[in-house]
């Protein structure tokens, strides 16, 4: 099994950790150095507070941020909900097929795969969809950001609208919001920048319909590795 570490470019932690990981270098062959091992870490690991944090495959979608390694560790090691914690590892390389385009790219197909819930409860409203293309066009480079703002604003008003209608019905829409919200966050991260406004919109104007978070995450996770590793 591959592990990661998600990052920015400098190496630095911005999911709530501290400190600045050695960074890998890449060869003139295209083969890449590995960074030097981080200090080994003594005492008890404790989850979130003493520990290099770690993902798994399937943890990358909750940790999401402008840089992802692939890394390795050595010795005792901690599994937690969507982590490991180890007390001695360092960056293997960076995954290169991770970058802007990539990223805010994902955004929009995650975006897209819940879009028919939104479009569902109101087929006329096209701002969530005109949001996500704008985003897949401005991620290639042909839509600029004055285009990309205004179709963000205007899928971000969509969304209150939807939350809005559906307020009376809070208890029957709980798990879609809940699944909305989880998206949004991942969406947010992957954007890396005023895409994930647009993008990310998407998911909060289908807060009135019901979704099964668990399975979306899984659908957006796959999609993520076939990203990361090329496939």
């Amino acid at each position: 099994m591959k592990y990661y570490k998600t990052l920015n470019n400098k190496g630095e932690c911005v999911n709530g950790g501290r400190g600045k990981w050695h960074l890998p270098s890449k060869r003139k062959d295209g083969t890449w150095k590995p960074g030097k091992w981080m200090p080994v870490l003594d005492g008890k690991l404790v989850e979130c507070r003493h520990g290099y944090h770690l993902c798994r495959p399937d943890d990358l979608i909750f940790w999401l941020t402008d840089a992802i390694f692939e890394v390795e560790f050595e010795g005792e090691r901690m599994e937690v909900y969507n982590k490991i914690v180890v007390r001695k590892a360092r960056l293997i390389r960076k995954i290169e097929n991770w970058n802007d385009v990539t990223a805010r790219l994902f955004a929009c197909d995650c975006a897209e795969h819940v879009l028919p819930i939104f479009e569902k409860q109101y087929p006329d409203d096209k701002r969530p969809r005109t949001a996500i293309e704008t985003t897949r066009k401005f991620a290639i480079g042909n839509a600029p950001a004055d285009e990309l703002y205004a179709a963000g604003e205007a899928a971000q008003d969509a969304a209150w609208d939807a939350e809005a209608a559906s307020w009376a019905a809070w208890d029957a829409a709980r798990a879609a919001r809940d699944a909305a919200r989880a998206a949004a966050r991942a969406a947010a991260r992957a954007a890396a920048g005023a895409a994930a406004g647009a993008a990310g919109a998407a998911w909060g104007a289908a807060w009135g319909a019901a979704w099964d978070a668990d399975i979306e995450r899984k659908w957006q996770n796959k999609k993520l590795l076939k990203i990361i590793e090329g496939g």
